[in-house]
This record gives C-alpha cells, sequence and structure tokens, in this order.
C-alpha cells in the first residue's frame, strides 16, 4: 500500500487501514516510546495512546515531511507527558552552566542497541529525556526546552551531563 492511499484510508477511518500501520509500526514506536520510559507497561500505554492520537489526528497530517516522522514526534510527546505524570523531571546539576563546544562524545564501539537501552536506564530521567530527544530523535535544543518548560542552558547542561554519565557508564563496561 502506498503511503498516499494509506493516509487517505486513514483520513476515512477505515479499520483495515489503521491495523495496518499500527502492524507496520508498532515495533518502531515502541522502541521510541522505551527510551524515554523505562517500565514496559508505560511504554505501551504511550504506544496505545499514540497511536489513538495518529488515528484521532490524522487530519491534521499535512504531507510536509515524513510520515514516520509525524507519527514519532507524536509518540514522543505521548511518552513524555506519561513521563512527568508518573515520574517528576530532575535535572541534576540544573545550575551548570555548558561550554559552547563540541566534546567529542561518540559512541562508534560495538554495541548492542539493548545494551545502549540499558544503559539508557540508568540516567536520571532528566539526562535520559533530553539524550534521547537531542541524541536519537533530532530535536534541537530551543524544541526541547519548549517541549519539557525548561530553558535552553538547562537542556544543554543536561545532554553535557548525560553524555558524560554514559561515557562513565561505557567505561565500566570496558567499551570505551
Amino acid at each position: 500500500m502506498t503511503e498516499p492511499i494509506l493516509i487517505e484510508r486513514l483520513k476515512e477511518q477505515d479499520r483495515a487501514a489503521q491495523r495496518w500501520l499500527y502492524d507496520r509500526y508498532s515495533p518502531v514506536m515502541f522502541s521510541v516510546c522505551r527510551r524515554y520510559l523505562p517500565a514496559r507497561e508505560d511504554a505501551e500505554e504511550a504506544l496505545v495512546s499514540g497511536f489513538y492520537k495518529v488515528f484521532a489526528q490524522i487530519q491534521t497530517y499535512q504531507g510536509t515531511g515524513s510520515f514516520e516522522g509525524w507519527i514519532r514526534r507524536i509518540m514522543a510527546n505521548e511518552a513524555l507527558m506519561l513521563l512527568r505524570k508518573t515520574q517528576p523531571l530532575v535535572f541534576p546539576g540544573d545550575s551548570f552552566q555548558p561550554a559552547d563546544q563540541e566534546d567529542g562524545f561518540s559512541i562508534e564501539a560495538d554495541i548492542s542497541a539493548r545494551e545502549i537501552l540499558e544503559l539508557l536506564k540508568q540516567l536520571p530521567n532528566g539526562y535520559r529525556t533530553v539524550f534521547n530527544l537531542y541524541v536519537l530523535e533530532g530535536f534541537k535544543h530551543h524544541e526541547i526546552a519548549d517541549m519539557l518548560g525548561i530553558s535552553i542552558n538547562t537542556s544543554k547542561s543536561q545532554l553535557i551531563l548525560a553524555k558524560e554519565k554514559m561515557k562513565t557508564l561505557l567505561k565500566t563496561k570496558g567499551i570505551v
């Protein structure tokens, strides 16, 4: 099924198209939710409510940008909303002032996605959330600040601190 036909059928509330979309995208979108919500049950809840919003708001999809990206943004927002409800977002080191330079952080070692998820679970909520939004989802600091209701500097400092914590965790695993 081509994407334009799928979208048209979704706009008509076609149940078969909805099922096809869910079957096609739920594994990927579940991974998005899991990056923000370590508890499987919470990630499943965000996934279901996210797909409900996709189906309810399909009329608002303008066709600009990728359709998968539009769905991914909805899922990330649902996961963030659930995270805010269930766990307070604490931003350790909020007074930290980041330097405006690259830190050379990258993961080029042979590490599995499962190992990365396990490491992400060990980060405090604030670190993990900003890290996911910036590194994995590709949001800019001003977008993250708007989404989380924090300052741009807090977003930057949380990313730097999250990277430092990830480096430490990677070193303890003997990866870097």
